[in-house]
């Protein structure tokens, strides 16, 4: 199993490396999944509300298997885009 401060630092490197390379900015892009899916569903959705729904996505299927070290990393990708400041969350006093 990957360590802790491992999860966190891969999570960050994702965050603010290869993801942000390939869907930009992460606030923006959950903005941006927040605004189709409020047409969807018909309410308000937040970026935040995004991240726990993408988070609970990772627990339903890290039940199932609960090695999946990738599962773990994006769980604490979204716990980063759920602070209201990344920069703040990337250095642990969020």
């Amino acid at each position: 199993m990957i360590s802790r401060e491992n999860i966190l630092k891969k999570a960050s490197e994702l965050v603010t490396g290869d993801r942000d390379k390939e869907y930009g900015d992460a606030f923006t892009n959950f903005n941006d999944i927040a605004q189709g899916w409020a047409l969807i569903l018909k309410k308000q959705v937040t970026r935040e509300d995004v991240a726990l729904c993408m988070a609970w996505v990772k627990m339903a299927r890290l039940a199932k298997n609960p090695s999946h070290q990738d599962s773990w990393i994006d769980m604490a990708g979204f716990y980063i885009h759920k602070c209201p400041d990344r920069q703040q969350c990337l250095l642990g006093s969020c």
